[in-house]
């Protein structure tokens, strides 16, 4: 009986000992509990709701308000990706490794943490957003390179979020306006993006996070919506700090081979030209949906998902003709006053620290547009880091694969999480990702790069006009550091 006793003592220790080390936490819709993570001290929270499922009724609505639940949710999955098309082998197929993710759906409205001091109300660590890419048409906030981990063992809360994509993220229709408060349509996505930063201020204490401390960061698109959100009014005091990778600087002359039939998204990743307005994108989805047949909100809401998806291109192979959905932001007046170009040079944009950047092989080159970006914010006594990641990633010989120092290489680097790759690393291909993950998160805590104590990345300025360098040691690939800034 007495031996009895004290494995049900053991038992009770172990399980209240499990629970402090990883609690329940209440937030927005109800209580929930993290699973561990690889790296030890790390738990991680997947698949959280930000947001009501946007379907049916709130198809093409700004976010609603979480649906409660009932119990204990246990966060160990990550939530659907936003609706895409299928991925097929090759390229960034083969780069990212897809297949395990949960089915695409617009049901997409999902978050996820990674920290060390959940339940840790008091600990203010400081807060980063991811926003990942995909030219607002795909991608998810969990790909294996997006694994968030090394950068909460950084002691910076790390969320991902899944936001509406294409025409269910970004389509304008007069009717959508006409049935809106703001008189607006569009920019769904953007309004899931703002969603998740007031998301963060409600609740991000809990997992030990500082809500008045908050950096948000994205590459390509993701870029792009870090640039919208810098501009957006409905954003601002919502952030404290932003980073942009591949996503461009201030924009005046389109690169060479750039399309200029598609309208120019108030971050600047959407062409170039004169951006179109509201009117003219909402006429275009709707010369197209009444052609479906599509003629009411109604019909609209009650269409499949395959076919909203789909409709665009079908209307395209049938008449010949190139007019589109929109399937992007665009300035609409109230979520985005006017392009990110306009606001950096009437000084409109967010005054916070800026660190930005590009890949030698990114789509052409993106450098001087970042100069031009950086000695604005000079000009207005703000200050912007700039970079520029030169590594080209290492192959195994195949020939079907992204080669060089290419548009998203530097992810692996940046989130430290290159043993989710297939490709033969160096020493210093490691050594580079924690001088680059350690630059990032010092970055999200005290708005340099170097940390709080300064170094030799200074920001872009007329009489530092340099980039500061990534790349291996060419003589040694066992080595690597935070290079010597170079000029663009």
């Amino acid at each position: 009986m007495k031996k009895l006793f004290y494995v049900l003592l053991a038992i009770t220790f172990a399980y209240f000992n499990c629970e402090a080390a990883n609690p329940v936490l209440t937030i927005e819709g109800g209580q929930v509990q993290g699973v561990k993570a690889e790296i030890e001290g790390v738990t991680v929270y997947r698949g959280i709701p930000y947001a009501a499922p946007p379907i049916k009724n709130l198809r093409w609505k700004a976010p609603q308000p979480v649906i409660p639940w009932q119990g204990i949710k246990l966060a160990d999955k990550f939530g659907h990706p936003g609706y895409q098309s299928v991925h097929y082998p090759g390229g960034y197929t083969t780069e990212w490794g897809y297949g395990d993710e949960s089915p695409y759906s617009e049901d997409c409205l999902y978050l996820n943490v990674w920290t060390k001091a959940p339940g840790k109300v008091g600990q203010k660590l400081p807060v980063a957003l991811w926003i990942h890419g995909g030219g607002y048409r795909e991608g998810w906030g969990s790909e294996p390179e997006f694994d968030g981990q090394e950068w909460a063992n950084k002691d910076v809360v790390l969320v991902s979020i899944n936001y509406r994509l294409g025409v269910f993220g970004f389509l304008t229709h007069p009717e959508l306006s006409k049935e809106s408060p703001n008189h607006v349509s569009g920019n769904y996505g953007i309004l899931d993006q703002i969603e998740s930063l007031k998301w963060i201020k409600k609740n991000i204490a809990q997992f030990g996070g500082d809500p008045d401390n908050v950096t948000i960061f994205g590459q390509s698109a993701g870029a792009g919506s870090v640039k919208t959100l810098c501009e957006s009014p409905l954003a601002r005091g919502l952030f404290k700090k932003a980073i942009i990778m591949s996503g461009g600087g201030i924009t005046t002359t389109p690169p060479a081979g750039a399309s200029n039939t598609r309208p120019a998204a108030p971050g600047g990743m959407g062409g170039f030209g004169p951006p179109m307005t509201l009117e003219q994108s909402e006429l275009q989805t709707k010369e197209i949906l009444d052609w479906a047949g599509l003629t009411t909100i109604e019909k609209m809401r009650a269409a499949s998902t395959e076919t909203m998806y789909t409709v665009g291109s079908l209307y395209s192979a049938v008449t010949g003709k190139r007019t589109r959905m929109t399937a992007m932001p665009i300035v609409d007046g109230y979520v985005s006053l006017q392009s990110f170009d306009a606001a950096a040079v009437d000084n409109k944009l967010a005054q916070v620290p800026y660190m930005i950047g590009y890949t030698l092989n990114d789509m052409g080159s993106m450098a001087p547009g970042i100069a031009e970006f950086c000695l604005n914010r000079e000009k207005v006594g703000g200050k912007a880091f700039a970079y520029q990641f030169a590594r080209p990633l290492p192959t195994d010989g195949r020939a079907d694969v992204l080669k060089g120092a290419f548009h998203s290489s530097d992810l692996w680097y940046v989130f430290k999480s290159l043993k989710y790759c297939w490709r033969p690393w160096a020493a210093g291909d490691w050594n580079l990702s924690e001088v680059m993950l350690t630059a990032w998160s010092n970055f999200a805590k005290y708005g340099d790069p170097n940390g709080k104590n300064g170094g030799k990345w200074a920001p872009y300025t007329k009489d530092n006009a340099k980039f500061m360098l990534f790349k291996l040691d060419a003589s040694d690939k066992e080595n690597s550091a935070m290079g010597d800034p170079i000029k663009p």
